[in-house]
């Protein structure tokens, strides 16, 4: 009952309204006081068109939210904000009602002694602060005093909990600067509150918003040095609220202190002796990785709508080029040693089996130096990156003298000089590529006119650089073993140095196989041959994480000839020990080691029993994310892990993974896709429906990322999706025929005829309707890929088929199919309107005489609905025009009422009475 209507009930004497409302506002029987307060909202409407009667009402509201009554003030409280929407309407009229009325009401109610009223209080606060009803004046001036007030060192416990809650949930609605200035002391001095635990885990859970409301600096700053107090906090609740937010702390940190400061702190938590400190760390662990991603080094980003794209952003790009020296043919002064350099990139060769959109997508445009962006595949600036060496390395690593350089730095005639500083040189090992073709015949014309400047260098002066260099190398890898498991940046030099070891080893044991060659430019080349050329690549690229043996030879076009290249990298591997290559494949420098080798572990079954029995299903979830961090160059240090995990006994870690397969796919690429997902992807086709489903749902993701040949071979096994473990699984052929229904662009119409147009007719025929329905649908969209592709015979053999399958099916479903299908194929206009005329409508008009009143009802509506409404058919000189009018008024007359109706029903009626009726009658 309303307020108004309650106020003039009879009997309640000459009193005029007001005057009644505040004598029930302040009687004594509390149910009166209560009906006013839960119908304040209706009073301030019907006094609204009066300002001073509409002020004496928010009087009264004052004074009742001091009334003595707990459940009085909550009803006020509840009503509160309903009201300030309201007045937010009105605003011109009432511009500081809720500011001078409701907002200290609200504030004051922090504080009451009622535990229920204090929680209704924070709720209303919270969601005026939401709906930004609360102007950014009243929440500096009186809001966050009482805020401050209660949470105080001398406060009450109870007060400071629910204080601290609220200045963390506050904090993400008010302005950065507003909260560092108001908030971030107090948020600081609670988060080492000694007496109270309550209050330190609420700031342990919340620590990740407070970090993204005042920013990196301020973050780094105040709150880091309080967060790792509290990851030592004696209680475990604490260091388990710490490792549940860890991935939104590392979020609002710099690289720099995420490597430096969080990574060992994270390591911390996960050794923690607690076992559910032990769970949420490894629970975050795939999150706080993925902290790590760097578009301009992993190669891949992820758009505004979700989606993985392969080619970095424009500013990324333009940032990793600004950020390294000028091109390698300026003569400016470059960086010192240990600072990015440079990489010297060229137009990619296009490889077999890239899809041309990808070399599109792939393939960067030119900047102002002439330098092109190079593609993903052959992560150009992540190889510069790992190649970096520290200035010990530089002064221990003995570059050849001017004598000896590379021929692409001897000055030509008319060319520039420019310094022959160890930065400045062009060499092989830190300027790699993918292998070229042998190009020696060209080079061998090249160098016959280099010049007399090239002579006077001989073989043994070479050999002898040779061993010097090994020595050197060899002194400083042993000075920094003791360092490796420390420092990633250590990881990264030993690895650059071990490859570099292993390029001298492999020119001084395939000397004599490629003395020959040598001997025809002797005397006259003072470089390495172009085949010592070709090892040096070689060597080198094997100090390149994100590529290991697999991916290099399939960075080469096999039309190519590159078996001398593939022999050096044979011979390379069989000299490499073999403890040394286990420990190398699992290295990479994107992430701290002790991260990756955490991550990696969780596969282990004892963890199982130490940590969580779900620790496999965590791992697996957040696979991709790592993956997408490390980059395909990195896949290596996965590739096991993924495939323990595609194998484990739980199905809920394999239907994970399946879920996630095709965003893998994206990740990885073509040709590690191929490799290493697409066996576990046909083990998936072969599992429980619990994982198949997962397979699925992205079927058509999955394939449109493989090459034709390989996609060819899916065709068969897709028959399979129709039987499954449960036939009443009925959703699993409905998301059969929707992922079909897109497959369709990705074959040819002959094979779409040979196996997907048997898939779709058994799918018609299914028990359930809605699988039904949506089978319909596939038949169109088959029919519209034969005769987009001008595919008529094969069209007119699918025809024929539906005619003999459904329009003289013995089951009224399957007429009444027939009826839809010719439906829906007007609709779409998928085929010729001759050929329709010729081939679908006699038989679609034969079905006004079928005993079923339901078929005739589909037939109505596929005469009246679509096929009336075609302009081929309203022309006054169609043939085909007075039989179709003779049958629907033929349908207008039918016995069957439902008949009748959708028969003389007008086209623009349809939407409010076509699709009740026909779901009623099936």
């Amino acid at each position: 009952m309303r307020v108004t209507a309650f106020l003039d009930i009879p009997g309640q004497g000459n009193l005029p309204p007001l005057a009644r409302l505040e004598k029930y506002a302040f009687s004594d029987n509390i149910f009166n006081r209560q009906i006013i307060a839960r119908g304040l909202l209706d009073v301030l409407r019907d006094f609204s068109n009066d300002e001073e009667d509409f002020l004496t009402v928010m009087e009264i509201v004052v004074r009742l939210a001091e009334d003595a009554e707990p459940t009085v003030r909550t009803e006020l409280m509840e009503q509160i904000p309903p009201i300030a929407v309201f007045l937010q309407e009105n605003r011109s009229n009432f511009p500081v009602v809720l500011s001078e009325y409701l907002t200290p009401i609200v504030v004051r109610y922090l504080t009451d002694p009622n535990n229920q009223v204090r929680k209704s209080s924070q709720e209303v606060l919270l969601i005026l602060l939401e709906q930004d009803l609360i102007s950014q004046h009243d929440i500096e001036n009186k809001v966050c005093p009482i805020l401050l007030a209660l949470s105080a060192p001398d406060s009450d416990d109870e007060y400071k909990a629910e204080a601290v809650n609220i200045i963390c949930k506050l904090a993400s609605m008010l302005s950065k600067s507003t909260v560092e200035t108001l908030l971030l002391p107090r948020f600081c001095e609670l988060c080492g509150d000694g007496k109270f635990f309550q209050v330190r885990k609420v700031c342990a859970t919340n620590f990740g918003d407070i970090c993204h409301a005042v920013g990196q600096e301020a973050a780094e700053k105040f709150l880091i040095p309080k967060f790792f107090e509290l990851c030592s906090d004696n209680v475990w609740g604490m260091r388990k609220a710490c490792a549940e937010c860890f991935m939104a702390v590392s979020y609002s940190a710099s690289p720099d202190v995420r490597r430096a400061q969080l990574s060992p702190l994270f390591i911390k938590l996960i050794s923690d002796p607690c076992r559910w400190v032990r769970q949420a760390a490894f629970q975050s662990l795939g999150p706080f990785i993925s902290t790590f991603a760097n578009p301009s080094r992993a190669g891949l980003y992820i758009r505004e709508d979700g989606t993985l794209s392969i080619r970095p952003p424009a500013q990324d790009l333009d940032s990793a080029l600004t950020s390294r020296s000028p091109s390698a043919g300026s003569c400016g002064n470059t960086s010192s040693a240990g600072s990015t350099k440079l990489v010297h990139t060229e137009p990619d060769l296009p490889t077999e089996g890239t899809s041309t959109g990808t070399s599109d997508l792939l393939r960067g445009s030119s900047s102002s130096g002439g330098l092109m962006a190079n593609s993903v595949e052959d992560s150009a600036l992540t190889g510069a990156e790992s190649t970096r060496l520290s200035p010990e390395a530089d002064a221990s690593l003995k570059l050849p003298d001017g004598d000896n350089l590379p021929i692409h730095c001897h000055p030509g005639p008319g060319s520039s000089t420019c310094p022959e500083s160890p930065e400045d040189v062009f060499n092989n090992f830190f300027y790699w590529r993918t292998p070229l073709p042998d190009i020696s015949k060209d080079l061998e014309l090249f160098l016959s006119e280099a010049g007399p400047q090239e002579k006077g260098c001989s073989r043994p002066e070479t050999v002898h650089h040779s061993c010097v260099a090994r020595s050197e190398i060899q002194k400083v890898l042993d000075s920094l073993q003791e360092h490796l498991m420390n420092d990633p940046d250590v990881q990264a030099q030993v690895q650059v140095l071990s490859a570099a070891l292993r390029a001298a080893q492999l020119d001084s044991v395939n000397e004599p196989e490629h003395q020959p060659m040598e001997g025809r430019h002797e005397g006259s080349v003072s470089d390495p041959s172009p085949a010592s050329d070709n090892r040096t690549a070689l060597s080198a690229s094997s100090s390149q994480k994100e590529l290991s043996e697999p991916r290099i030879l399939q960075s080469t076009d096999p039309g190519k000839p590159c078996s001398g290249a593939t022999d050096q990298l044979e011979m390379e591997q069989r000299h490499l020990p073999a403890p040394l290559e286990e420990h190398k494949s699992k290295l990479q420098d994107i992430i701290p080691q002790p991260l990756l080798d955490q991550y990696v572990s969780m596969t282990d079954p004892a963890r199982a029993q130490t940590v969580d029995v779900d620790i496999a299903k965590h791992c697996a979830y957040s696979l991709p994310g790592v993956a997408l961090t490390l980059g395909r160059q990195n896949w290596h240090c996965l590739r096991d892990t993924y495939e323990t995990l595609a194998s484990d006994v739980q199905w809920k870690v394999r239907r994970t993974l399946a879920f996630s397969i095709h965003e893998l796919a994206v990740i990885l690429g073509d040709q590690l896709t191929a490799a290493d997902l697409v066996p576990v992807f046909n083990g998936f086709l072969k599992d429980l429906d619990e994982v198949r489903i997962g397979i699925l749902k992205h079927l058509y993701d999955f394939l449109k990322l493989l090459h034709e040949d390989k996609r060819r071979e899916y065709l068969y096994q897709l028959q399979e999706f129709v039987v499954t473990d449960n036939s009443r699984n009925w959703r699993f052929r409905y998301e059969l025929a929707e992922q079909l229904i897109l497959i369709l662009e990705l074959y040819n119409p002959n094979d779409v005829y040979d196996y997907l147009m048997h898939i779709a007719l058994k799918l018609c025929a299914d028990k359930v309707s809605e699988v039904r329905w949506i089978s319909f649908k596939l038949v169109v969209a088959i029919l519209q890929k034969f005769y987009s592709h001008s595919e008529r015979a094969l069209g007119l053999n699918f025809i024929s088929e539906l005619i003999v399958r459904f329009r003289h099916c013995a089951k009224w479903v399957g007429r009444q199919a027939f009826a839809f299908i010719c439906q829906a194929v007007v609709n779409e206009e998928c085929i010729p309107v001759d050929q329709f005329v010729e081939h679908l409508l006699p038989s679609l008009l034969s079905l006004a005489s079928d005993p079923v009143p339901n078929v005739r009802v589909l037939l109505a509506k596929a005469l009246r609905q679509t096929l009336l409404e075609k302009a081929y058919l309203r022309n006054a000189g169609n043939p085909h025009l007075q039989v179709v009018e003779e049958t629907v008024q033929a349908l207008q007359s039918d016995r069957d009422p439902d008949v009748s109706f959708f028969a003389t029903l007008e086209p623009k009626r349809r939407s409010t009475a076509d699709t009740p009726v026909l779901a009623e009658r099936n």
